[in-house]
This record gives C-alpha cells, sequence and structure tokens, in this order.
C-alpha cells in the first residue's frame, strides 16, 4: 500500500479540518460499503430471508463475528451517510426489509435471524420513513401507508402490556424487554450491550432513550395526520405525546443534577449513572431552552479530547475483576450516540458545540483511519490514541455506523465550513 502524505493531526478543538484531510477516509467508506451489502431472499437456516439486499455492521472473515444479518437501529444509523440519489434504492430497500419483518413476526427484530426474534432495538421506524420520504420526495400516500405500520409496531410492541410484548409497565412508559423476561437479555434490546445503567437489572427500569424515541413516534405520527389534513388525528398524537413528555419529567428529570435518568419503577427511584442517555430528549424536541440549557452545561461530565464518553467516569465498583465488561461506558465513545448529541444541539440552536463535538469525533475516527487503516466499532475518547475498553465480544472493525456517521459529519461539517 502506498504510503499517504498526511498533514499532521491535531486533537486542539479549535483547528477545523479540511476536504483534503478526510478525502482518503471517505473514499474507503464509500469503497466498503459493498463489502457489507448482503441479500438472502430465502431463509437459510437461523438466517431470515429478505425482500431487498441491506447492510451488515462489518465484514472481516474468521473472527468468529461474520455478520450476515440486518441490524435494526445499525441501519437506522448507516443510512445516515448514503441519503443521497446515489442509494436511494439502498436505503428505501432497506427500509422495506424492517418493514417485512415486522408484518411476518409482528415485532422488528434485534437482527434477521430466528433466534434474535424474541427481542427487538431502539425503536427508529418512524425516524427512518420520514429521512426517506424527506431525502426522495415519496408521495404522501406511501408516507400514510408506511407510517401505519410503524403506528402497529408502537402499539403492539413498545405499548404491549402482556406476553410476548410486555413493556409498557408503569404510569404508560415502557422499558426495554426480552422474551425470555431475562435482565441481561432485556438490556440487549436497549443495544447498549453491556452498560452499568441499569445495574443488571434491566427489566426493573424504564429507560430515558426509550421513552424519548416513543415521544417521538408520537410527534412523528402527529406530523404526518398534519401533512394528510387530519386535524383529529394530530390532536390526538400531539396529546399522548405530551402526557408520555409530563410522565418523565416527574420521574426522570433530576433538578438538582441537571440531567434526565433511568428511572426504576420497582424501587420508585432514579439510577444513578449519568449517560448519553440523557440527550434523546433533546434530539427528541422534547425540552424547552431552558431545559435543553441545563443540558448543554451538562455535556462538560461527559467531554473528552476525542468526543464524548457514554457515561461520566464510574464508580470503582465498576471495574471490580470478574465482572460483566460495560463497553457502553466511560472511556468508550459510539457513533450512534454522537450522532444523537450533535442533531441534538443542531436542533436547539447550539451550532457551536455542535460543531466542536463532532470534530473531536471526526478526528478520533481520522487518527485511527490514519495509522491503522481502518475504522473500529467504538473508540476511547478519553485517550483517543489507546485502544477502547472491550466488551462481552472482540472490538469490531469495520464498521458501519461508524462509517455512516463519519461522513455524514464530514457533510456537514467539513464540506460546509463556518
Amino acid at each position: 500500500m502506498v504510503k499517504r502524505a498526511l498533514r499532521p493531526l491535531s486533537f486542539r478543538p479549535d483547528i477545523d479540518l479540511r476536504p483534503e484531510d478526510v478525502a482518503e477516509a471517505r473514499k474507503y467508506i464509500k469503497n466498503y460499503w459493498p463489502k457489507v451489502e448482503r441479500f438472502h431472499p430465502k431463509d437459510d437456516e437461523s438466517l431470515l430471508g429478505l425482500p431487498k439486499p441491506y447492510l451488515v455492521p462489518s465484514f472481516k472473515l474468521k473472527t468468529g463475528f461474520d455478520y450476515n444479518e440486518l441490524y435494526y437501529w445499525d441501519s437506522y444509523f448507516m443510512i445516515q451517510g448514503m441519503l443521497d440519489e446515489e442509494h436511494e434504492e439502498l436505503v428505501t430497500g432497506i427500509l422495506d426489509d424492517l418493514i417485512s419483518l415486522y408484518k411476518r413476526f409482528k415485532v422488528i427484530p434485534n437482527a434477521s435471524r430466528t433466534y434474535l426474534t424474541g427481542r427487538s432495538q431502539p425503536p427508529l421506524l418512524t425516524s427512518f420513513i420520514f429521512d426517506v420520504y424527506s431525502a426522495y420526495n415519496k408521495t404522501d400516500r406511501w408516507l400514510r401507508d408506511h407510517m401505519a405500520v410503524a403506528e402497529e409496531e408502537y402499539q403492539t410492541v413498545w405499548l404491549g402490556v402482556k406476553k410476548p410484548n410486555e413493556r409498557q409497565v408503569y404510569n404508560g412508559l415502557s422499558r426495554y424487554y426480552d422474551i425470555n423476561y431475562l435482565h441481561d437479555l432485556a438490556e440487549a434490546e436497549s443495544g447498549w450491550d453491556m452498560t452499568p445503567r441499569f445495574d443488571r437489572r434491566a427489566l426493573n427500569f424504564l429507560p430515558i432513550d426509550l421513552n424519548s424515541l416513543l415521544y417521538k413516534y408520537e410527534t412523528d405520527f402527529a406530523r404526518t395526520a398534519r401533512i394528510l389534513g387530519d386535524k383529529r388525528k394530530a390532536a390526538y398524537w400531539e396529546d399522548a405525546a405530551k402526557v408520555r413528555k409530563d410522565v418523565i419529567d416527574t420521574l426522570m428529570w433530576d433538578k438538582l443534577r441537571g440531567m434526565y435518568f433511568d428511572y426504576n419503577y420497582v424501587k420508585k427511584k432514579r439510577g444513578d449513572v449519568f449517560s448519553l442517555a440523557a440527550f434523546f430528549p433533546l434530539w427528541a424536541g422534547m425540552v424547552d431552552e431552558e431545559r435543553a440549557a441545563t443540558l448543554v452545561k451538562s455535556l462538560k461530565r461527559f467531554e473528552h479530547k476525542g468526543g464524548l464518553s457514554t457515561t461520566d467516569a464510574l464508580p470503582l465498583k465498576q471495574f471490580v475483576l470478574g465482572s460483566v465488561p460495560t463497553q457502553w461506558a466511560y472511556p468508550n465513545g459510539w457513533a450512534p450516540l454522537h450522532f444523537i448529541v450533535v442533531k441534538g444541539l443542531e436542533r436547539y440552536g447550539y451550532h457551536k458545540d455542535a460543531r466542536r463535538i463532532a470534530t473531536k469525533w471526526l478526528k478520533t475516527n481520522l487518527h485511527w483511519f490514519n495509522t491503522e487503516n481502518m475504522f473500529l466499532e467504538k473508540y476511547n475518547v478519553v485517550n483517543p490514541e489507546k485502544p477502547p475498553v472491550k466488551g462481552l465480544y472482540p472490538s469490531q472493525t469495520g464498521f458501519g455506523w461508524t462509517n455512516a456517521v463519519f461522513e455524514r459529519f464530514a457533510q456537514d461539517y467539513v464540506d460546509r465550513p463556518q
């Protein structure tokens, strides 16, 4: 391989990246997508058949983690780097695949494997639908038909009160769940496997991110109804969103600590872990200007040289030898959480903060690409030159949502200078 001539990479947040700094990385990403594209129209042992080609998170042979299945929330973040004309067929096809899974199983599974149909992943279907609707000028009839499926998923899966979907459990709010009724598998549904947020008791918690996502569903249903001219239905969904918001604010907002926390409904108390899940309300548009300002001040708990850590620095007990590794925690940072926080900041007009954090994240990704010629599943944002802390499975390279968020941030913050 020919060695690239590179400008020395500075982690100083006041030094912006230039298009030429990220050109090779973006070329690598563009050439990587075909490696992670799959098409399996028929069931094959445990692998479920899907009607359209889709993307898998990573590609690396002989690792024991040879992905061939589509993942729910990974898919949403992977398409963020390809909402363009070139990828229209692939992006809309992935959405078709998710909807086909729902129609077949009455749940969008964690991934397209028979053994992963007992749980889902963070619900992002309405956001996916609106991204496609906006990017590709889909018709209102298309929007109506797709949102009807999302509404059924919302009611059946996320508001279910008994098996196989016993998720709505307290004051109208929902939890992560798994049909086997095991805490660790419910934690896997959160996508944060594993994290200190739930203290290994995920079934006991009402998560702030999940209920913010469901608030987003409700406001998306209201938006759809307004587009379709149904004022009565729009008002219904706006009322549902307000009810959810009021309960979330009562149970999960901690005024003294200036943050949202997951709520343990069994113990009737808020959790103790400061995490980036608290910024999902910002992304969902659920907070007023005063609370948004408070959340932005709280970013300093998570911001480091290389971006945002998933939690703040954890108590020593979290690192006891023999405990379950918590890769969704300090000092690791993850692409989807950076995307959520940055887009939340932009939504409320904190453009300078969004640019600073996005640039830090781009530089951390770029450091590893320039030195190792690869992207990682997650990064050590406290010491970005060092590897991330490992989880239950080996750290992955590739990596779908990292590549996509890098490309999206490059479009938003490198192609469009201040």
